[in-house]
């Protein structure tokens, strides 16, 4: 197996033009014991139901069904202590969702912790870019 360079070395100066960094957007997804993820497409959908009050209005929003939207808010409330969307049913007014103050307070803290991620990984994601071939980069 090749050694790798160490990365705190000072780096040789070329006369190569500088390569364009790559477009790549690593994602945050985090594990709960062995079963229980919470990444990008759950807070995707718990904030569209933040901006709509609604399960199928964000379902649609996400491209998703409604029984999946709904088996997906239904795992991450009960991932977490308590409810993160609540909802209320149909009748005269209609019925809706949601977001709690959990609810509210999860997604903060996760866009912090993906913020966070994304800001200690940036350098290696750009270096590993640099070994992409060419077509890949584009």
């Amino acid at each position: 197996m090749p050694q790798l360079a160490n990365p705190a070395a000072p780096r040789a100066k070329t006369n190569r033009p500088p390569r364009p960094k790559v477009h790549a957007q690593p994602q945050v997804r985090i594990l709960f014991g062995q079963s229980y993820p919470l990444g990008p497409g759950k807070v995707k959908l718990l904030e569209a139901v933040g901006r709509t009050g609604s399960i199928s209005a964000a379902a649609r929003e996400a491209s998703m069904s409604y029984r999946r939207a709904w088996v997906l808010i239904d795992e991450v409330n009960h991932l977490f202590r308590a409810p993160l969307v609540e909802t209320t049913t149909g009748g005269k007014g209609g019925g809706g969702a949601h977001l709690t103050a959990l609810g509210e307070e999860a997604l903060v803290r996760y866009r912090i912790l993906e913020a966070k991620v994304l800001a200690a990984v940036e350098d290696d994601v750009d270096a590993l870019g640099a070994l992409l071939a060419p077509k890949a980069r584009e």
